[in-house]
Parts: structure tokens; C-alpha cells; sequence
């Protein structure tokens, strides 16, 4: 028996498009009320397993400021999101910190990585 069909918003173009995805079973899936391909990917993708980019922070110590930007490089599992944020908070990051560095690589073997999002120098000392 197949799930219940989803209302979404397509948000994979500026049409945002009201569509209705129904799941049929298995990797099949009815997309309705899309005006472009992309409508189709996005639903199918939106039921059968959703993606996130995570931005967050992670804390620094001895920096400017107390807090560095980061994001993942490319969309993830949504239910990988919760364990990702976990490590990310219990990490320790030194200053000076360098936009473009990779906190972790290639999470869970999925190939998305965690990057800081800006450069933040070291503090200076009085």
C-alpha cells in the first residue's frame, strides 16, 4: 500500500510550482501540478529521501569573534543532519581559522564535507 500523496512547493526553479507528490511504491512515485522537469526530480527526491545544506556555527577560541560560519558543501541526508551538528558542537577550532577549511571530509562516506564559510583571525593579545 502506498503512502499518502505530499502538497510541496518545487523550490528547484523561480516558478515554485504547487505540486502534489503521491509515492506508488518502491522508487515510484506521481508528481502533479509541476511545469517543468525539475518538478519531478525535486518531489521525487523531497519523499523518497530528503536533502538539506546545514549552515551553522561551530565555537572558536582565541579568535575576533567567538563563532566561525560553516556549511556543507553539497546537500546531505536530512537524517544524517542531527549526528553531523553533534560532532560539529564538541569540536574545539583554534584561531586563526581560513574560509574554504574543511572541518570534516567526505561525512559518513556520503561525499559531503564541512567548510568554514569565513576567515576569522586570531585575537590579538594585549
Amino acid at each position: 500500500m502506498s503512502e499518502k500523496a505530499r502538497e510541496m512547493i518545487c523550490i528547484s526553479c523561480p516558478l515554485g510550482c504547487h505540486m502534489t507528490v503521491t509515492p506508488l511504491g518502491g522508487e515510484d512515485v506521481k508528481v502533479e501540478g509541476n511545469r517543468c522537469p525539475r518538478g519531478v526530480v525535486y518531489g521525487r527526491e523531497e519523499v523518497l529521501s530528503p536533502k538539506r545544506v546545514v549552515t551553522a556555527t561551530a565555537a572558536l577560541s582565541g579568535g575576533v569573534v567567538g563563532r566561525v560560519p560553516v556549511k556543507t558543501d553539497g546537500a546531505l541526508l536530512k537524517e544524517l543532519i542531527p549526528s553531523l551538528l553533534e560532532e560539529l558542537y564538541a569540536m574545539k577550532i583554534e584561531a586563526p581559522v581560513e574560509q574554504g577549511l574543511y572541518l570534516i571530509e567526505n561525512y559518513r562516506d556520503t561525499g559531503v564535507s564541512l567548510v568554514t564559510t569565513r576567515t576569522i583571525p586570531a585575537a590579538c593579545k594585549p
